[in-house]
């Protein structure tokens, strides 16, 4: 759906219309939620050293890229564009962004075309996800082997590793308070 949304040209649209009322309707932080409250607490609190991983969290996440991926390769895009929007840009931007200070300080320090899409997008994801995926996993449906067999042998995967070959050693710096500022083109 965001695919076709992008590959027809409306979700530039909406960018650009959102761009021109701007000023009449600001972007909002998404932060002052309790979730995004409870989120800077843990981090507060949390132990760099000793992250638990959650598998089923892990998981999601890792469906979710795949899910991409497989949507970019079906469109006919070459594996280096895939592996980098879909992997490096996850490992080497959004990643340190959300771990440094929660998924509203990613998306508030995203670019204007993210920023609008990512709120523009949520509601759904989080119908897909909540409503959908978490329920039925919630009522005890079986996992689905064979997309476990799937993703072990995906043709992506010697792409990574070909495509991590050529990435600086250097991490993104986290360090100012806010990382962008919106500037709006009239």
């Amino acid at each position: 759906e965001i695919y076709d949304e992008v590959s027809s040209g409306n979700e530039i649209r909406t960018v650009i219309m959102h761009g021109a009322r701007i000023d009449k309707y600001p972007v909002g932080k998404i932060d002052g939620t309790d979730t995004w409250k409870v989120g800077e607490k843990v981090r507060s609190e949390r132990d760099d050293e000793n992250i638990p991983l959650n598998p089923f969290t892990a998981g999601v996440y890792i469906a979710t890229m795949m899910a991409q991926i497989d949507v970019l390769l079906e469109a006919g895009h070459p594996y280096s564009e895939v592996v980098n929007e879909s992997v490096i840009e996850a490992v080497d931007s959004l990643c340190p962004y959300m771990h440094y200070k929660g998924v509203a300080f990613m998306v508030d320090n995203c670019s204007f075309t993210a920023k609008t899409g990512s709120r523009k997008w949520a509601p759904r994801f989080d119908y897909i996800l909540d409503q959908l995926a978490y329920t039925a996993v919630d009522n005890g449906a079986p996992v689905d082997e064979t997309l476990i067999a799937d993703f072990e042998k995906h043709t992506v995967h010697q792409a990574v590793t070909e495509c991590c070959k050529l990435r600086p050693p250097v991490d993104i710096s986290l360090f100012a308070e806010t990382s962008t500022k919106e500037i709006v083109i009239q």
